[in-house]
């Protein structure tokens, strides 16, 4: 590939373009004087939590201060934490930019650093044992065996040798309609198991297959196996793609079974469902309290507790009885809603259920066992992601079976069809006139589900007797809000990652105007989730596009205007906040938009593979297909502070989807747009919405491996493009998908306002700082010289008429790194009124514009922020974030 290493600094003395530009752009030989800096971890909730499961998290490490491989260690203010590190990227001179740390489970300490130094390993690490038929692992008492080929995920669980947990396998059924249809059921079938690690803190086993039945092989599902020291369980990340045809499968349940073999006397044995508040459903499946006859106080006790009942503790008028009280062997949480749940049991399969509870919203979490073992299997976002459901069967047998149900068989099926029919539409002239009364881009056909994935969470527990009710209640909260650290933001921006941002900073009342609007901004989307209701299982995560004041409620029935799907970057205005607050509320949400975004939005295999869906009433159901939302920089943030394996999974997928542009033609419908042939190999592509889209995947792939392909895929596009007569105000340009180049002159301007909005400033930002790439650099900032430019120099500079730009505001923040970038305190007086003017934006308030409504006109009180929609929203706040960043010491904010 071409190389333009031979380009030297010289040329970019010669273009002028680094003064003031150090704090962005930290230089090799800047880097060389640097040393480890201190450390500090904090957990985002601001508190050590009652219980940690087990703890992943990344620390940045500023340009060569770290060489790549050293010791880190973690220690607190208690001494030494056992722990386990690697590397997740590295600075192109190959020393440490993130890395991961592990903690075992159990570790709830304050005032934790990370420091040079050789790890203490844990009193009982994690070992791994692979064989060619299967992966044992063992934490303590505890074994977990993981097949290499079969059905079972997990062949079986000891607990000190004494089996606790039997098969745990994949179970799922598909409705032939969306009601009253015939059902047919699937199990998960194994196809390739990889350890990804092998402690001594964490082990990491990834399973691969399918969900097979009826002669049938469809929904792929991807599983990874968590197991940390100190810990009697295993977390359980599990992935599945909807390969199926929506107008004939109708996924009527899939979630995860596990076999409890059971001993003991019925009344020995013992179910409990979380339920809402830290509440608990304990009952045996043979009741001794409540009878006619009082078995006695010890007896009742030992039972209430989970305890072995003892025999001759049982009054003898009970005790010669027993076997006429009636056996529970199934037990139900159903959980239809975000609101409502109902817990119902019945004694056999063919006798009648019987209601035994209902509250709000359940935590998720079921157990079975005994005094001699059993298991408990919780799912995350149990009544967010609802229909959920957890089932007990067959307790009064000799193996019961426990259940977390990700989808509900007792619910509706999955519907996975259209919203809507063809209408007329099936040419490009109708099309184009739906988009332009409801805002969604349509085409037949190109509204189809078939692709979308969704990973969920669980926790399943081998236990060597049944837990105290507060020690359920506390691993049911954990598995739902799990305990996270983080390291302190002022570490972060210290290390010089993530693009542009700084630390809040109020220190003037315009800056503080402007963070307070910040502020309120992140809180009212935080509180609109619950709100307006954003749950269900293909739902939760996301948030709406734009609002409709005459129903007080967004917009989610019109066309283009109803979910967001990333449209205009609220992912990464989120994380950004994250970055510099270390908010855990906000760190959470951003992590459901996150886990939705990158998984429901996209598309993971077939004809659209690697593109991700524009906005939509349904997330599959705009016929703009594009990487704009597919965007690999919407996962960065959240991959490098945790570590998660299935983000950067996505990430990686995505290194080739500029490919699917051969067969996807983005701009097919533009009316009077003409489309010459170009050669095989050869598409048009904007620079903005689709080249840096997918070059934020190649940066973090060469971050990540070292590889320099993508590193040279990189410089190939930047090259060509500030080699092209207009660069960056061209817009776009013919592309050779093999060389990475793009081709022709490039003499057409052609200035969109979408160009630069779906992350590609922040993905400048970092290319720039870390590649010499002369031609490209001064094409950029032409860029953001030029986009809010006023009209008559635009016309004087070009000899072209000025047409109207659009979202004016968010591009301040283009006008303000070319202030940075160039010391040109006139471009940061220029952005501020850009910025400040509101103009095609949202508008600095003059306090906190929310307000309530409640009565007649709305199902439930609500709250709403005047003239708000989800575009401006994003592009205000990272202009607000970005413009501090850079200009913040500019006269219209500084006094």
């Amino acid at each position: 590939m071409h190389d333009v290493s031979g380009i030297g600094r010289r040329d970019m003395l010669r273009l002028g373009l680094l003064g003031g530009a150090a704090a962005i752009l930290p230089l090799p030989a800047m880097a060389a004087e640097k040393k480890a800096p201190r450390t500090p971890v904090r957990w985002i909730d601001g508190e050590a939590p009652r219980l940690s499961l087990g703890q992943t998290f990344g620390v940045p490490w500023p340009r060569g201060a770290v060489k790549a491989g050293s010791a880190l260690r973690l220690r607190s203010e208690a001494g030494e934490l056992p722990s386990q590190h690697w590397t997740l990227a590295t600075w192109p001179d190959g020393s440490l930019k993130w890395s991961a740390h592990a903690l075992p489970a159990g570790v709830s300490a304050e005032g934790i650093e990370v420091v040079p130094g050789k790890p203490s390993a844990p009193e009982a690490p994690v070992l791994v044992r692979e064989s060619a038929d299967q992966v044992a692992i063992t934490v303590g008492k505890v074994e977990w065996t993981v097949g290499k080929s079969g059905s079972a995920v997990i062949r079986g669980a000891t607990v000190g040798g004494r089996g606790v947990m039997q098969a745990l396998t994949l179970v799922a059924s598909v409705d032939d309609a969306p009601q009253g249809g015939r059902r047919s059921t699937f199990a998960g079938r194994i196809d390739k198991v990889t350890v990804e690690q092998k402690g001594p803190v964490r082990a990491v086993v990834k399973i691969e297959g399918m969900h097979e039945g009826q002669g049938r092989q469809w929904l792929p599902f991807v599983v990874r196996l968590y197991a940390y020291a100190g810990g009697q369980h295993v977390r359980i990340v599990h992935s599945f793609i909807f390969d199926g045809d929506p107008a004939k499968d109708f996924v009527s349940g899939i979630g995860l079974r596990a076999a409890v073999p059971m001993a003991g006397a019925p009344h020995d044995r013992h179910v409990r469902l979380a339920a809402a508040d830290g509440g608990l459903f304990a009952e045996a499946v043979r009741p001794l309290t409540g009878l006619r006859r009082d078995p006695g106080a010890e007896a009742r006790a030992a039972q209430i507790a989970g305890k072995a009942v003892a025999l001759e503790s049982i009054a003898p008028p009970v005790r010669g009885l027993l076997d006429r009280i009636p056996t529970w062997g199934d037990f139900s949480l159903r959980q239809l809603n975000a609101d409502g749940f109902a817990i119902v049991k019945r004694t056999t399969a063919g006798q009648a259920w019987i209601d035994a509870a209902s509250g709000g919203r359940a935590l998720g979490l079921g157990y079975v066992g005994s005094p001699r073992g059993g298991v408990a299997l919780a799912a995350r976002y149990f009544w967010q992601r609802h229909p959920g459901q957890i089932d007990i069967g067959d307790a009064d047998r000799d193996q019961a079976s426990l259940t977390a149900w990700l989808w509900s068989p007792d619910a509706q099926p999955m519907d996975m069809r259209p919203y809507r029919g063809v209408m007329g539409m099936e040419g490009y002239d109708a099309q184009n006139e739906g988009l332009a009364i409801t805002y969604e881009d349509y085409e037949p056909g190109w509204d189809s589900s078939t692709g979308v994935a969704r990973t969920s969470e669980l926790t399943l527990w081998a236990l060597e007797a049944t837990p105290e009710a507060d020690a359920l209640a506390a691993m049911a909260q954990a598995n739902a809000a799990p305990p996270q650290l983080m390291a302190t933001p002022e570490r972060i921006h210290a290390a010089h990652v993530l693009g542009v941002w700084a630390l809040p900073d109020r220190s003037t009342p315009m800056k503080a105007r402007i963070e307070a609007q910040n502020a309120h901004l992140v809180d009212f989307y935080v509180g609109e989730v619950d709100r307006r209701g954003w749950y269900g299982f293909w739902n939760h995560g996301d948030i709406m596009h734009t609002y409709d004041f005459d129903r007080h409620q967004w917009r989610y029935d019109i066309g283009g205007y109803a979910w967001d799907n990333s449209e205009l970057s609220p992912d990464l205005w989120f994380w950004t906040h994250v970055l510099r607050t270390g908010d855990g509320r906000a760190f959470r949400f951003a992590e459901a938009l996150t886990r939705h975004t990158g998984e429901v939005d996209v598309y993971h295999i077939g004809r659209f593979a690697g593109l991700g869906t524009r906005h939509g009433v349904q997330h599959w159901s705009d016929s703009s297909k594009q990487p704009r939302i597919s965007n690999a920089i919407y996962r960065r943030i959240y991959y490098y502070l945790t570590g998660d394996e299935r983000t950067g999974d996505l990430m990686r997928a995505l290194l080739t989807s500029d490919l699917a542009l051969e067969h996807v033609e983005i701009g097919r419908k533009v009316p009077g747009a003409e489309r010459k042939p170009l050669p095989a190999g050869t598409i048009d592509l904007s620079f903005g919405t689709a080249w840096c889209s997918v070059a934020s995947a190649w940066l973090t792939e060469w971050e990540r491996t070292g590889d320099r392909r993508w590193r040279d895929r990189l410089v190939n596009g930047m090259d060509s493009i500030g080699r092209l007569k207009q660069g960056w105000l061209a817009g776009g340009a013919p592309y050779d998908l093999k060389s990475g180049r793009f081709m022709g002159a490039g003499e057409t301007i052609s200035v969109s306002h979408l160009n630069a909005v779906f992350g590609a400033l922040e993905v400048n930002a970092e290319l720039l700082q870390l590649l010499d790439v002369p031609h490209y650099r001064a094409a950029w900032l032409d860029y953001c010289r030029w986009f809010n430019a006023p009209p008559a120099e635009w016309e004087a500079r070009f000899h072209l008429p000025y047409k109207v730009r659009n979202l004016a505001e968010g591009h301040s923040r283009l006008t303000a790194y070319l202030a940075r970038e160039t010391g040109d305190a006139a471009m940061a007086e220029r952005a501020w009124k850009e910025f400040l003017s509101g103009e095609a934006g949202l508008g600095l308030s003059d306090g906190d514009p929310r307000h309530e409504v409640r009565g007649a006109s709305v199902v439930r009180p609500v709250v709403e922020w005047p003239n708000l929609s989800t575009n401006a929203a994003a592009q205000w706040g990272l202009a607000a974030i970005e413009n501090l960043a850079l200009i913040g010491d500019a006269a219209a904010v500084k006094g």
